[in-house]
């Protein structure tokens, strides 16, 4: 399960920004900060901070990733040919968690997490509990059986607020998702603006 330390619309109201686009986001009352200085006035934010915040952003968005764990995905990406920040987007869309929560078999990111955890998931049959299992162009991603008339599961699915995106076909019958191919930054629908390049400069210091 995800190892939290803070409501999860924190991370909104930290960022100032709706990024999961949920129409229940405090950010859509109050565009500042949590706690007793959130409203206090931002001075100008140095390259670092820009970095240091495009970072925070992006891990949070995938269930606020411990930051050994996302170090670890960057440094894949990086090892890996082409460019480095396409190759994080795409590992970061190819972990188990995430397609859960793109095929809208979930509402959440954070629901995706313990959904996987919890053991509701089979990937080619088989029964994977692994979040940061990363999926491959080709896998079936399927909800269990016992699972699939699951309250929660069936209300996400009706979900108007998101779109399942073209790398990913699912049937909400039958409950099954294929993970087509490996997506790129734009073909991502996040609800705000992603920088992943900046986060490249960030460890790359």
């Amino acid at each position: 399960m995800t190892k939290r330390t803070s409501a999860k619309y924190k991370i909104d109201r930290r960022m100032g920004e709706n990024i999961w686009g949920r129409p229940k986001s405090p950010v859509n009352r109050r565009q500042y900060g949590p706690g007793q200085h959130g409203q206090r006035r931002k001075g100008k934010v140095s390259d670092f901070g820009v970095q240091l915040r495009a970072k925070q952003k992006l891990k949070g968005y995938y269930g606020d990733i411990r930051e050994k764990q996302f170090h670890k995905i960057y440094d894949e990406a990086a090892r890996r040919k082409g460019d480095t920040s396409e190759n994080l987007i795409g590992l970061l869309e190819s972990r188990l968690d995430a397609i859960v929560y793109r095929a809208k078999f979930v509402a959440t990111v954070f629901a995706a997490r313990q959904f996987v955890n919890h053991g509701h998931v089979n990937v080619n049959g088989v029964r994977t509990n692994i979040q940061s299992y990363v999926c491959k162009p080709g896998d079936v991603i399927e909800v269990r059986e016992k699972s699939k008339q699951n309250v929660a599961v069936i209300e996400a699915t009706q979900l108007a607020e998101r779109d399942v995106p073209d790398y990913i076909e699912v049937d909400h019958h039958k409950m099954v998702a294929t993970y087509v191919r490996v997506p790129g930054l734009h073909d991502v629908p996040y609800a705000v603006q992603m920088e992943p390049n900046l986060v490249v400069e960030f460890y790359s210091r």
